[in-house]
């Protein structure tokens, strides 16, 4: 099966070789038919911390690397 790519904005670098990105996604409401926006971060792994705040990045998933960490940062889309 093959793994997801997200594409997202790095929030914070705080942590060792870790970044949260934020993830935005876009859908039409069921019964509305609004424009519906909303976010989610996940925590991804950054081997050499090279990502900082305000990058925009994509993860793909990857095996549970810690408690919360599951993806990992593949390549930088600026």
């Amino acid at each position: 099966m093959p793994k997801r790519i997200l594409q997202g904005t790095v929030v914070s670098d705080k942590n060792v070789k870790t970044v949260v990105v934020e993830v935005e996604r876009r859908y039409r409401h069921p019964l509305y038919g609004k424009t519906v926006r909303t976010s989610k971060k996940y925590h991804a792994h950054d081997e050499t911390g090279q990502f900082k705040v305000g990058d925009t990045v994509k993860i793909r998933e990857c095996r549970p690397m810690s408690k919360l960490k599951r993806w990992e940062v593949v390549t930088d889309q600026s």
